[in-house]
């Protein structure tokens, strides 16, 4: 299905264009595409620049260049008033911090009492009655909040074969480097929107590989947070076990400002009273450079994504080497038990928590089986890939307190956990880097998706970090490299993955090829 009608009726429906800049708006003499958020604040601070100009500037793109990407799911008609409110606070020396002003995309499965949230159904085109946290601390930041990007529908939880970056909302979203090809999902509006500069930096999130994948694929920065560390609130689940919100953006300090917005404890979400309150404030100020030096990586290179994956990856491993690091060959064990465990325990977990959100919605369905019903009487959510089968089997799956069910949860965050603390204590490592992905697949909806990416499994099941970034590109795609560490070891993974960026710089905007070149 075509996104432009659907796009425009939700558009129309819902009052979301935003009015194109006012003539004295005049765009920022800059490159928009590596500039971060520092030195924006450093033009604004001088008079060069001012939040209503850098905001305009990401909408005027957008209308322009979205098109071609179809990351945007809907604009937010008050993404210039914020603009305005941080410029006056600007004059008036009341800042909120360094996100004040800098505009922001969110993932649309992220609560906005302001706009839809819909998950990518159409079954949910409503507003919700409040923010999500996450949303609540963006704005308390004076990030200007510039709307809302497509995803996989349900976070790819939909489908046995789904198509990634599609939805019955938004329509596809494209890869920015040849856009016939697939973004990953689920976050890929987040991360496509952000390759291809239409946001400075934009919020995911990942119960498995949702947020590094499209990172990876798009040749942006990723960060999967650990559990605990970034609100769940008002996020639609699939999972509390394994689910976290996190940002995007085409560079690490910008993902590290970003974070030091979202974290922290939130009473409504259970799995952040285990935060730690040594849990640095501030991450940015910790990316120093030379912090490869002396560390010990192990690389885990997973052959099966290929010989290009792989030979990115020897590149990658003579970079870690010749900026000081010491490189370690490793194999995490318990794989194939995790690929077992993972899937019947998140079909029990996607019933209890996606009925535990719909209840919280003022329409559409309340529960789970209210929610196959639409899907069944509705031809547009049956236009790319027309199962359900994720759903159903879900609907059938057993109750959380079934013994087999906690169990089958039990061992897998008990692999997942060890499969990561036992190569980091074997080697005496400070982080496990691996491949995030292959090279982007053709999109095709009769076939949907070729992703067998397992490298996000081991942090996704035991609520440890992973950031990646961009390492490389097989011809003209890209593909990433992930930093995985122990739990609460955030920090150290953003400052491992920045030193890398720095001594091996990988990316290149994107052309919009419309396919590959013969």
């Amino acid at each position: 299905m075509g996104r432009r009608p659907v796009f425009l009726a939700i558009l129309a429906a819902a009052l979301v264009l935003v009015p194109a800049a006012p003539a004295s708006a005049s765009p920022p003499k800059f490159d928009l595409d590596s500039a971060d958020i520092p030195a924006l604040q450093a033009r604004m601070a001088s008079g060069r620049l001012t939040a209503v100009g850098l905001t305009s500037t990401y909408l005027d793109r957008i209308h322009r260049i979205d098109g071609k990407v179809n990351a945007v799911l809907a604009l937010n008609p008050a993404a210039l008033g914020q603009a305005a409110a941080s410029d006056a606070r600007r004059r008036a020396h009341h800042l909120r911090g360094p996100l004040d002003g800098i505009p922001v995309l969110v993932k649309d499965n992220v609560d906005t009492r302001d706009q839809w949230t819909t998950a990518g159904s159409r079954a949910l085109r409503s507003r919700p009655d409040a923010d999500a946290t996450l949303i609540t601390r963006l704005r308390d930041a004076g990030a200007v909040v510039l709307g809302k990007a497509n995803l996989s529908e349900w976070a790819n939880f939909r489908a046995a074969k789904p198509t990634s970056g599609w939805s019955g909302v938004g329509g596809q979203t494209n890869n920015p480097y040849v856009l016939d090809y697939n973004p990953c999902g689920s976050s890929a509006g987040s991360a496509a929107g952000v390759a291809a500069s239409l946001a400075q930096v934009a919020i995911g999130s990942e119960t498995d590989g949702s947020i590094v994948c499209p990172a990876g694929m798009t040749a942006t920065v990723g960060h999967k947070p650990s559990l605990g560390l970034v609100s769940r609130t008002g996020v639609v689940p699939i999972s509390a076990e394994q689910d976290t919100a996190g940002p995007i953006a085409r560079n690490v300090v910008d993902v590290a400002l970003t974070l030091s917005v979202l974290q922290g404890r939130d009473p409504a979400d259970p799995a952040t009273l285990t935060y730690p309150r040594t849990q640095p404030t501030d991450y940015a100020k910790l990316l120093r450079p030379g912090v490869l030096r002396g560390a010990r990586i192990g690389l885990w290179r997973l052959p099966v994504l290929g010989p290009a994956t792989d030979a990115i990856m020897t590149s990658a491993r003579n970079s870690l080497v010749k900026a000081g690091a010491t490189v370690v060959e490793v194999t995490l064990p318990y794989q194939a038990r995790l690929g077992e465990l993972e899937f019947p325990a998140l079909l029990t977990e996607f019933h209890r928590d996606i009925d535990a959100y719909l209840a919280t919605r003022p329409r559409g369905p309340r529960n789970l089986a209210e929610l196959i019903a639409y899907n069944r009487a509705d031809p547009l959510e049956q236009t790319c890939f027309a199962g359900q089968e994720l759903f159903e089997q879900a609907l059938a799956a057993p109750p959380p307190s079934d013994p087999g069910y906690l169990a089958g949860r039990a061992e897998l965050s008990d692999l997942a956990r060890r499969s990561l603390d036992e190569t980091l204590a074997r080697y005496h490592l400070d982080a496990i880097a691996s491949p995030t992905n292959p090279p982007a697949w053709k999109t095709d909806c009769a076939v949907g998706d070729n992703d067998v990416i397992p490298s996000s499994t081991p942090a996704a099941v035991a609520g440890y970090p992973d950031v990646t970034v961009p390492a490389g590109f097989a011809g003209p795609l890209p593909v990433g490299i992930s930093f995985m560490g122990a739990r609460w070891s955030d920090a150290r993974m953003l400052a491992l993955a920045a030193d890398f960026s720095r001594v091996a710089p990988a990316r290149v905007p994107p052309r919009f090829l419309p396919t590959l070149p013969s």
